[in-house]
């Protein structure tokens, strides 16, 4: 059985022993660029084998720092981002220079709680295949278990540092980067690290300035030292060859690690301390913006479009913690984090809990609690009755190489048990609830499509507890402005919400798309819809009719195509500068427009 290949809908061909992450033999190898060693590191140990020029390092020696300890830093994260060399060097310092450079202690303040590539080698792509090898802990009962555990000591270093007179979101910055199993001493580090250079950098000072204000910050405490000097060493943040990957465009683009568990700023039904972030005056609402794509995107890429979206921190949401299906997403938003709400009543969390009828064909040797992300197409007859045939040769349980095999299908394309040793894929009208989506809310167009339009959505339930801030601001309803609407998850979520929508004006290229997006408007709502094809046609001048016309908008909500992000596309992985990825840009290009105009209105 482990020789035999499955026929998926588009004909490609897998082994069945490949655990569904295999590449095609065409495909050229992809290069680890998120392991350290030899593939990132030069035979004389310096990322990338690029030797840093003596006057660099000279110039940290200058500032007081020893040459060790620089050139340890450089070797750690590059010498390309000078504000991160700086914090690091800084946070060694006060943690003890000779100690800290001498014996190798994982206390940078740079350590995060990362999910590894190389650990859990899914991959995320638009068409929701992030899980495909089935490897999550989705499959494991233990996994809700483990995240409420982790929420519980989080809670309780934020309330040690916040008695010590740090902000909560000082905290909360410090426990993401140094991870939520770092002691109470380096997080203190941390915070005092940050603080320090942000204020150096914010002021402009010079070297010298810089040196003497450090000093004095760190001169008079007591050196902080590690309370257990055994602990494992940690992943590093830029450790290794992690955090100086070259970007696609040849420039050097810092990482943003993806936290672990992927549960954003908070959960719903949570009840311990939620993160809090301070957003400029310029960057809060309204209008208000909402922005989302896949979570594995290329690294470097979440730190691009970060920077171009006002450099506000993404929040990166599995839904598995919301439904009975993962999906890794990252959302950079400004709206407001405080008195979120979830949709009523709670979509079901377990795979039983969403189809109970399953059950009695479930065989106890598929331990499965969870699906895996939904595509956008499913498998073969061929395969599902392939899988049928050995099922039925095989004795009862099947050996254990039958169920490895079996199962890494299953886990692959979502194959659901609907009789005895038959297995399935989810009807379209399964995807819907899993989706949070109204029952038929695709039907009308092909089979095909309505996976398609599917596995390219929104979840509504993760967008909805996000959007719910919006009830009590806009009591009389909500002016949107939907960029490459699709099937309309987010405007399902408002209505779900109970949020009016006076006004969309939704751009929407795909003809399907569209087809269902507007059937379901004109059985559920009452404003006014504005139909444009293309995102590239919509320029400023009628952007700016728009606002005229309806008096602005309050949300900007979309997703930019994935297509050059997901990591199903091993051939035009080339991120924002992809050939449809790089419509991103006409998203910030629309939104800057956006409220820009407003600003000038309401002066």
């Amino acid at each position: 059985m482990a020789g035999w290949t499955s026929d998926s809908d588009d004909s490609d061909k897998f082994e069945w022993d490949n655990d569904g992450e295999a590449e095609p033999s065409s495909a050229p190898a992809m290069r680890n660029f998120d392991s350290p060693g030899p593939s990132t590191l030069g035979s004389n140990e310096w990322i990338n084998g690029e030797v840093p020029p003596t006057s660099l390092i000279e110039r940290y020696v200058v500032m007081g720092f020893p040459k060790e300890m620089v050139m340890k830093s450089i070797k750690e994260i590059g010498h390309s981002d000078a504000d991160a060399l700086l914090e690091l060097l800084l946070t060694y310092k006060a943690l003890d220079d000779d100690d800290a450079v001498g014996n190798n202690h994982s206390t940078s303040g740079c350590i995060l709680p990362v999910v590894e590539d190389d650990d859990d080698p899914d991959f995320e792509n638009c068409d929701g295949d992030d899980d495909a090898g089935g490897r999550e802990s989705s499959s494991d009962d233990s996994g809700y278990e483990d995240f409420m555990r982790e929420m519980s000591e989080r809670d309780e270093k934020i309330n040690s540092l916040v008695h010590m007179g740090f902000s909560e979101d000082e905290a909360n910055r410090a426990i993401t980067r140094c991870g939520v199993d770092a002691d109470i001493c380096v997080l203190v580090d941390s915070v005092s690290a940050s603080r320090v250079a942000e204020d150096c950098h914010s002021r402009n000072l010079s070297d010298h300035q810089v040196t003497d204000r450090c000093f004095n910050s760190f001169g008079g405490r007591k050196k902080a030292r590690l309370m257990e000097e055994s602990r494992k060493k940690r992943k590093r943040y830029g450790g290794g060859g992690q955090g100086n990957r070259p970007s696609l465009d040849g420039s050097d683009e810092e990482s943003m690690p993806l936290p672990n568990p992927m549960v954003g700023f908070n959960l719903p039904g949570y009840s311990g301390s939620s993160v809090t972030r301070m957003l400029s005056k310029l960057d809060t609402g309204p209008p208000f913006f909402y922005y989302e794509n896949v979570a594995r995107a290329p690294k470097g890429e979440w730190a691009k479009i970060s920077r171009n979206l006002f450099d506000i921190q993404p929040e990166f949401v599995d839904s598995l913690h919301l439904c009975a299906a993962a999906r890794k997403r990252g959302y950079i938003h400004n709206l407001p984090i405080e008195n979120r709400s979830p949709l009523l009543p709670l979509p079901p969390k377990t795979i039983f809990e969403a189809f109970p009828h399953y059950k009695k064909w479930w065989p106890s040797w598929d331990t499965r609690t969870h699906l895996n992300c939904l595509q956008t197409c499913v498998a073969s007859a061929k395969l599902t009755d392939r899988i049928q045939r050995a099922l039925v040769s095989s004795s009862n349980p099947p050996p254990k190489s039958v169920q490895k095999d079996v199962m890494d299908e299953c886990k692959k394309w979502n194959l659901i048990w609907v009789g005895k040793n038959k297995v399935a894929p989810l009807e379209p009208h399964e995807m819907e609830l899993l989706l949070g989506f109204p029952r038929d809310h695709t039907r009308g167009v092909g089979k095909t499509q309505r996976y398609k339009s599917l596995g390219n959505s929104f979840q509504v339930d993760t967008v909805a507890y996000h959007l719910s801030v919006l009830r009590r601001m806009f009591p009389n309803g909500v002016r949107v402005l939907s960029l490459f609407t699709g099937i309309g998850g987010g405007e399902v979520a408002l209505h779900k919400l109970g949020i009016h929508m006076r006004v969309v004006v939704s751009v929407e290229i795909g003809e399907a798309s569209k087809k269902i997006f507007r059937s379901w408007w004109d059985q559920t709502q009452t404003g006014t819809l504005i139909e444009i094809d293309d995102v590239k046609s919509l320029t400023n001048d009628r952007v700016a009719s728009f606002i005229s016309q309806f008096g602005g908008f309050d949300l900007v909500i979309g997703g930019s195509p994935c297509n050059n992000l997901a990591g199903s596309n091993r051939h035009h992985r080339d991120g924002l500068e992809g050939k449809h990825s790089a419509l991103f840009y006409d998203y910030v290009r629309i939104l800057n427009f956006v409220k820009s105009t407003m600003a000038g209105r309401r002066m």
